[in-house]
């Protein structure tokens, strides 16, 4: 059954049949090379067996060797791969024929040189790789001209019939015992290259495997980090979501009262004038804390409004510098006062697409953030504090990226810090919308807001925003 299964391998059987065939023509040419060197060298022999025959014998050695080197000129053509199994059965004869001869012309049947024909026979099974058909084929020629050397000759002296038949028998001893033997031998032979060719497919199509394998587990490692971003996002989408319509709602009952606390001001103000000199100074000192109160809940009414509405303003092309430039006058102040170095490396006449004046109201709160930041630290001696602002491109994506050298952001906080509400300065310093807003801002125009931190050292915050309007629409469509 398994030997059935081996040689119903076709494919592997097809390759079998082109690696024999070479190995076959280089086996070839080493018998071209045993007649062209073991022929002549016969005439030792001759010498001591048939010294009257030397000359002639020589001759007919000498033909066998050449005729032997023309089998390994005609291997040497494109002709080979046609007429090879042809060559080979003409190279077996040659010896066989020309030691025949010799025993024809000396003493037939009580000639020693018949052993000759057992070396050619059982050099056909060393070294020829033949198939049975030409091992059965090589075999009975050589018994039947060894037959016909006997018996086509003139009688010679002392003819004995048992000779003729014992030598007849070790030949077709021999000759059974050589097509057996290549038969066996060139089944073993197919056998184990089918084994190990089947061998080598099998771990072709195991690495093949693993490596689908490979690429499958990078797919799917891909494909969860992708979903746990996305179930992020979503998480922080339905968070801003519903901070959205609360805050709609918040600010419709704010801004009511809020008008009327305004014109009730305004009514103090104007009435103020009736009052003394002493009373008015009061007065206003009081009425002045009332408005600036009042002005506070406006700028958290407007906070709230454009966290709502993060993408409201109309995009346009900015120039990078120019948002920076009016970004760093409203911080100015604060920088000197705290005596922060600022260190600006942005990109020359470097353009991101996004809402002016949204763009200079995020880069406002990442440098304040950086500042309060930077105020809470307490530097070594020949360390200043700092904020480094750069910028690159990298293809339709401008990247600006603000750090500073303050105390950092702890590991177990960084995946808050762009909730709403969270924050970390003390009670009536931050509502905790600041980073929300900002992050709603870049996401609406198609962005991303990122940070990176290690606490003690750094803090930094990189805005991924598009150059451009096509770059914008075709993130915003992704994100989608």
């Amino acid at each position: 059954m398994e030997n059935n299964n081996i040689l119903s391998n076709r494919e592997a059987l097809k390759a079998y049949t082109h690696y024999e065939r070479q190995i076959y023509v280089r086996h070839l040419e080493v018998g071209s090379y045993l007649v062209m060197a073991l022929m002549p060298a016969g005439v030792v022999l001759d010498y001591y067996v048939y010294p009257a025959h030397l000359a002639y014998f020589l001759k007919l050695r000498t033909v066998a060797a050449f005729m032997g080197g023309l089998v390994w000129l005609a291997l040497q053509t494109r002709l080979r791969g046609k007429v090879d199994r042809f060559l080979s059965l003409v190279l077996a004869l040659i010896p066989a024929y020309f030691i025949c001869w010799m025993i024809h012309v000396t003493e037939g049947v009580n000639s020693p040189y018949y052993a000759g024909l057992n070396l050619v026979l059982l050099s056909v099974a060393l070294v020829m790789r033949w198939s049975a058909d030409l091992s059965i084929a090589a075999s009975t020629l050589v018994v039947l001209m060894y037959f016909a050397a006997c018996f086509f000759r003139p009688p010679v002296p002392n003819h004995d019939p048992g000779i003729f038949f014992n030598n007849l028998y070790f030949l077709v001893l021999t000759a059974i015992i050589v097509v057996i033997s290549g038969w066996v031998h060139r089944s073993l032979r197919i056998r184990e290259f089918v084994l190990n060719y089947e061998l080598d497919q099998s771990k072709r199509e195991l690495e093949t495997t693993n490596t689908k394998l490979s690429e499958q587990n990078l797919a799917l490692e891909k494909a969860n980090r992708e979903i746990k971003e996305a179930e992020i996002q979503l998480v922080q989408a339905e968070k801003m979501s519903s901070l959205g319509r609360f805050s709609a709602g918040l600010m419709h009952d704010i801004l009511n009262p809020l008008n009327y606390a305004r014109t009730g001001t305004f009514t103090l103000r104007k009435k103020s004038r009736h009052l003394s000199p002493e009373l008015r100074s009061e007065f206003d000192e009081t009425l002045t804390d009332i408005e600036d109160g009042l002005k506070r809940v406006d700028h958290i009414v407007s906070d709230l409004r454009s966290f709502t509405h993060p993408g409201g303003q109309t995009p346009e092309t900015v120039e990078l510098a120019d948002i920076f430039k009016t970004s760093l006058r409203f911080v100015s102040s604060e920088l000197k006062e705290k005596n922060i170095s600022l260190e600006l490396n942005l990109l020359p006449d470097q353009k991101i697409w996004i809402g002016r004046n949204q763009s200079i109201l995020v880069l406002v709160n990442l440098l304040e953030n950086a500042i309060d930041a930077l105020a809470e630290k307490t530097f070594p001696a020949g360390e200043p504090p700092v904020i480094k602002i750069s910028s690159l491109t990298q293809g339709d994506h401008g990247l600006i990226f603000i750090r500073d050298n303050g105390p950092g952001i702890g590991a177990d906080i960084l995946p808050k810090i762009f909730d709403p509400f969270f924050t970390t300065k003390d009670v009536g310093k931050g509502t905790g919308l600041g980073l929300s807003i900002c992050f709603g801002i870049i996401r609406g125009y198609g962005g991303n807001l990122t940070v990176n931190s290690e606490p003690g050292k750094f803090c930094e915050f990189t805005l991924d925003l598009p150059a451009n309007e096509a770059a914008a629409q075709s993130l915003l469509k992704n994100a989608d």
